[in-house]
């Protein structure tokens, strides 16, 4: 004969069936299948965002929204040269379109140069990651490892060699400092 397990028990953990979780008083059937909604919506989301492509995706948007910003600043600084301007023949109206189409191909370019970077980076480490089933130091510094090396391919072996490790410290100095407790 199985005896019931009082629910006053000390020191003992209440176990509950997922869904069954108790709610506070007062809560409606229909308040209780809300929750239950945003709690499965919660838990869909967190996968996407785990999720390898997602990473990759909006690493690389973000890298490509940083270079062309980094390229929109650079360009401010270079038309404050007249003699780096259009040619002075042209009217002004077609000097600006000419300044802003090269700012625009300056932008794209420097965009298209970041995302690579931050797509394959963000690939590589969340494969790793994931092979590894660890979030440590390790995987920036193998990741930036095959990263630059990657990057570097064309050029040869000594230059895919020396690609990879300084893009493996560079990684992994910031992982660091971003793990680092932070000073109180």
């Amino acid at each position: 004969m199985a005896l019931p397990l009082p629910t006053t028990m000390p020191l003992l953990c209440p176990i509950y069936l997922p869904g069954q979780e108790p709610v506070p008083p007062g809560t409606s059937d229909w308040e209780r299948q809300e929750m239950q909604t945003a709690l499965r919506y919660q838990k869909y989301l967190g996968m996407a965002m785990e999720s390898c492509p997602l990473k990759v995706v909006l690493s690389g948007g973000a890298g490509f929204a940083l270079g062309g910003f980094f390229s929109l600043m650079s360009a401010t600084f270079a038309y404050e040269d007249p003699l780096s301007r259009a040619s002075s023949q042209l009217s002004t109206r077609a000097q600006t379109m000419h300044v802003f189409k090269e700012m625009g191909r300056n932008m794209w370019s420097s965009g298209k140069g970041f995302a690579k970077v931050g797509a394959i980076y963000s690939g590589v480490e969340c494969c790793i990651e994931g092979y590894r089933a660890k979030n440590d130091i390790t995987n920036a510094a193998s990741a930036g490892f095959l990263s630059g090396a990657i990057l570097a391919r064309n050029s040869g072996l000594k230059a895919a060699m020396g690609g990879g490790l300084a893009f493996a410290a560079f990684s992994g100095a910031i992982d660091w400092y971003l793990r680092k407790e932070p000073a109180e």
